[in-house]
């Protein structure tokens, strides 16, 4: 068949029909009650639009693919959506960097907070592992708080460098605060992690792990003198001492071919008493590809400089090689940030004020943890998806509402093998009441 002529048509279609799952689930979470309690900023005339449905329509755009705040117009012309979700009118970008505008440092502080509690308070699910961890961000303009620090990537670079805490188990955010380029890892550390336990305050935190940009005398004073202690495993920098101390270890256990493990007790200069130490190394003629690092202290000892070191901190009384499985699994918030930046654009949503920067990017994070629920609770696979593979096989499906005497339909465009997908996840939504139940798939 050949097309020689294009014509237009007024009937509202939208390109996302799937988000009407996202749009159930939310009303089965309440979601919108909850927001409509939390003391949002309000707008300066009757003109303005409510708080609840800028938020709302933010995360939606967000869900569909908006990278940038000019990119949040793909909802804005979206009549289907606008009906699924009762909004009057559609607010354009520019609605939403004067609403995040409203945002202050103060208001950020009382706001999400309260989101991460509501939301983990009604998790059903307990006993986390807490991951913590910093990341940075390169700016491109004039943004406050982008200052020159570390960057691998674009050294000189001005950037952000935020810090965030992850539930392991269920892949969510904790908590996330945007901090200036130029701050080292483990600034203000102890006030983000007490605001971190605070969000979890109703919460067992069985493990917490971080990494070597961590490593502090009192942030491990901080677990262990705690009314209830926390668990931690946190990774060392190979300091000149603890060089030293690896070096002189004679005792190891194999673990498997080019890998050996070490439990042992150090105790820095500028500590009161000593800490467990747990010490791998492993063969680098065996493993080419292994982590850690050399010790460069012993860089001419034959022997010794065979080997890649990694070594941690810990209050766990568990085997060595017990700790170490259990500090690897760490390694996945590195997959969550990366899908921060890819399918969120975390990275890429900004603004000139350093308050509006950080109240978008929480915005963002609560996004994405309330997609994480529904991968975990409605789709049934085991193996969950990333965004970007969930717009393609259930978002992005072309639908418009029809009247039905006087029920709404939304017709979706779908084969027919797709369509008992659909009808499955339609499902799996009524399993999401509050308290939301994590299945294990």
């Amino acid at each position: 068949m050949t097309v020689t002529k294009i014509e237009f048509t007024d009937k509202e279609v939208t390109a996302h029909g799937g988000i009407i799952l996202l749009q159930k689930m939310l009303e089965q979470m309440k979601f919108t009650h909850f927001l409509e309690r939390t003391p949002l900023p309000q707008p300066g005339s009757n003109r303005g639009y409510d708080p609840v449905q800028i938020i709302l329509q933010f995360i939606v755009s967000v869900w569909c693919g908006a990278n940038r705040y000019e990119h949040l117009e793909v909802a804005r012309f979206d009549g289907v959506l606008q009906q699924l979700f009762g909004w009057e009118r559609m607010a354009g970008h520019r609605a939403f960097v004067r609403f995040f505008q409203k945002f202050t440092m103060k208001t950020n502080s009382r706001v999400f907070p309260a989101f991460y509690k509501w939301f983990f308070d009604n998790l059903s699910f307990d006993n986390y592992t807490l991951d913590f961890d910093s990341s940075v961000i390169t700016r491109y303009g004039e943004q406050q708080g982008a200052a020159v620090g570390y960057n691998a990537k674009k050294p000189g670079r001005k950037s952000h460098h935020p810090l965030m805490a992850f539930v392991s188990d269920v892949q969510m955010v904790a908590n996330f605060w945007l901090r200036s380029g130029d701050a080292h890892t483990a600034n203000n550390f102890e006030a983000f992690m007490e605001s971190t336990l605070a969000n979890l305050q109703n919460k067992q935190i069985g493990l917490l792990r971080a990494d070597s940009g961590f490593y502090s005398k009192k942030i491990f004073e901080l677990l262990e003198n705690r009314a209830a202690p926390v668990s931690y495993i946190i990774a060392c920098p190979l300091y000149t001492t603890i060089q030293r101390h690896i070096q002189s270890q004679k005792t190891w256990l194999q673990l498997d071919n080019g890998i050996e493990i070490c439990a042992t007790h150090y105790q820095s200069p500028m500590w009161d008493a000593p800490r467990r130490l747990i010490i791998v190394r492993q063969e680098i003629a065996e493993r080419p590809k292994a982590t850690g690092k050399t010790l460069r202290l012993f860089e001419d000892d034959d022997i010794v400089s065979g080997y890649r070191h990694s070594c941690y901190i810990t209050n766990l009384k568990l085997p060595a090689a017990e700790v170490w499985r259990l500090y690897r699994g760490r390694a996945n918030c590195e997959n969550q940030i990366k899908e921060l930046k890819y399918d969120y654009a975390v990275d890429k949503m900004n603004q000139n004020s350093f308050d509006a920067t950080e109240t978008t990017m929480n915005f963002i994070m609560i996004a994405y943890n309330l997609m994480s629920l529904f991968k975990q609770v409605v789709i049934p696979t085991k193996a969950k998806p990333m965004l970007k593979t969930i717009r393609y096989t259930t978002l992005n499906i072309g639908s418009y509402i029809v009247k039905n005497g006087r029920d709404s339909v939304l017709k979706m465009s779908l084969q027919m093998k797709q369509r008992k997908w659909i009808r499955q996840l339609w499902a799996n939504i009524d399993n999401i009441k509050q308290p939301f139940i994590i299945i294990d798939s």
